[in-house]
């Protein structure tokens, strides 16, 4: 195939986060913009990772993946890439790209994605790069990119015609070839007794997102679930004028339902690339950080892959300690990381690490190297069904709050709240992390925070126990001596200014104090944490765009 040299020169801002390269539609579309990363990606692998290597590329049917989708084949092909495989009209979730890399035995995959963040022509559009065990690039790696897009001068760019993605196939151009395909769809019939059953009601909301190429497939057609299950279940590329968070504020319509007197007995949302997830019960909502620990101390028992045992637990850092009880108890490793599915990648690989989970909605296991909000969606279903085997119909049935209610009966209860602070001013943000930091220069042990009693503060460090790399300044820490804390961090996960994020928690072991809300229960921290922060002073916001 002829490849021709397109002369280019860098341009600023492209330096990738945590999840990868994101920024507005717009800017993408400028002259080089997409082209200069993907460039400067392919300038910063091996060249056995290049050269004759095969390569996975999907993403969540947002706006502009479709021509993205061509110039990436495009460049590979310049590269000397000999294989792409691409999804059917470019919809793979971020999960299925991972599962398909190892499925494959792919370098590695591109994910057209900005995950929760909303679509369409005047909104966010994202590009992540993931390695032969389906897992992030490492920092190494992000770090060589954004050093290439500071000195790249040529784009090469294969000359051959865009690929029809709409119909399934393999392409031949040369020595280079693309083959689309259809992710596949996994059976699980242990569930079907559950979703089958006629008084048990299920709904799934897509929020028109990439999920909703699965949903239907899944939990209808092989479980069972009644027709009318899913909602939202045609993906579209602005997601139908929606913001596709799978939490309590844009996930509105589901929570409406599930806090509704005939609200169904389980539901659930993922978010733009299917990564995330949200789980609720009959008017009732399971925080994040509660449902990966509910899921691990159900595991052995109720679901099949971890029949053999569970080889360790690890949850980001700011998510609460509610799984650090749960390792506890069945006295396997723990491991706390900073925030960023790739910090699980090397445990999993190094066989330490079986279940994780992010209080920002995302939970997963070694079975791929992404989070994956279907997978969380069934562990959940299958605690259920197996705690409902052999009941008849009539019989009352084990309900989500019962499961929660038993494990805070059994391990306390973690009460956790995130506030974000969405679209502030970079500048006034960082103002404010630097206040904080020199705060915790000067606190020691024992300084006083109203009735708290500080134990340890600081700006949390991560040495890898695989590899020894080491992450600095992943959030500043506030921890008092009865397990309370209130954390601070910038978040790289939007496109536009910085998001401010404030985690509180409070451990509880008092049955009677269990049906607290949260927001009561952490008032007095939350309103310590803005005082000491100053946060209002700062960036002159005086509440948060949301409250998870």
């Amino acid at each position: 195939i002829q490849v021709k040299t397109v002369p280019t020169k860098p341009i600023e801002g492209q330096k990738t986060g945590t999840s990868g390269l994101r920024k507005k539609v717009k800017v993408f579309m400028e002259q080089n913009y997409l082209s200069n990363w993907i460039q400067s990606l392919f300038n910063s692998l091996s060249s056995s990772d290049v050269k004759g290597a095969t390569l996975v590329l999907g993403g969540d049917g947002r706006y502009f993946n479709k021509p993205a989708a061509q110039i990436i084949m495009k460049i590979a092909a310049g590269n000397g890439v000999k294989k792409v495989f691409v999804a059917r009209d470019g919809i793979m979730s971020t999960p299925a790209v991972s599962a398909v890399i190892r499925k494959r035995k792919a370098n590695g995959g591109f994910i057209m994605s900005a995950s929760h963040n909303p679509g369409g022509p005047k909104n966010d559009w994202g590009i992540k790069f993931n390695y032969s065990s389906g897992q992030p690039a490492p920092e190494v790696i992000t770090d060589k990119i954004y050093g290439n897009t500071q000195s790249i001068k040529e784009i090469k760019m294969a000359d051959i015609p865009d690929v029809n993605l709409s119909k399934l196939g393999t392409y031949k151009f040369g020595s280079f070839t693309v083959e689309v395909i259809d992710p596949s769809v996994f059976d699980f019939p242990l569930l079907k007794s559950l979703l089958s059953r006629s008084d048990f009601s299920f709904k799934f909301d897509a929020m028109h997102a990439v999920t909703g190429a699965y949903a239907e497939p899944i939990f209808v057609d092989v479980l069972g679930a009644k027709k009318g299950s899913v909602n939202n279940g045609v993906p579209k590329e602005d997601f139908g004028g929606g913001h596709p968070d799978p939490n309590l504020t844009y996930a509105e319509e589901l929570v409406e339902l599930m806090f509704s007197p005939d609200a169904p007995d389980f539901g659930a949302a993922s978010d733009g690339d299917g990564d995330r997830n949200m789980i609720l019960g009959n008017n009732f909502f399971v925080t994040p950080s509660d449902s990966v620990a509910m899921i691990a101390a159900n595991a052995q028992p109720c679901i099949p892959y971890f029949k053999k045992g569970i080889k360790g637990l690890a949850r980001s850092m700011p998510t609460s300690a509610a799984l650090d009880r749960v390792a506890q108890k069945l006295k396997v490793p723990f491991f706390e990381v900073p925030t960023g599915w790739k910090f699980f990648g090397n445990l999993m690989d190094a066989g330490k690490l079986s279940i994780c989970g992010e209080e920002s909605f995302g939970t997963g296991s070694d079975h791929i190297r992404e989070k994956d909000g279907i997978w969380a969606i069934l562990a959940w279903l299958s605690i259920l069904a197996h705690r409902n085997k052999g009941k008849k119909v009539g019989d009352k049935l084990v309900t989500v709050e019962d499961v929660a209610r038993e494990y805070w009966a059994n391990y306390g209860r973690n009460f956790f709240s995130r506030y974000d602070y969405e679209e502030c001013d970079a500048a006034s943000a960082n103002k404010m992390i630097d206040h904080l930091r020199s705060l915790i220069a000067k606190s020691k042990k024992g300084d006083k925070y109203g009735k708290y009693s500080l134990a340890l503060a600081d700006d949390f460090k991560y040495v890898d126990p695989i590899d020894g790399s080491v992450s600095s300044k992943q959030g500043i820490r506030f921890i008092f001596s009865d397990g309370s804390r209130f954390i601070f961090r910038l978040s790289g996960t939007g496109s536009a200014g910085a998001t401010i994020r404030l985690y509180v928690e409070q451990y509880e072991t008092d049955k009677s104090k269990h049906d607290l809300d949260a927001q009561e229960a952490l008032r007095p921290l939350i309103e310590i944490a803005l005082k000491v922060s100053k946060l209002k002073d700062f960036t002159g916001r005086d509440k948060p765009t949301v409250i998870t």
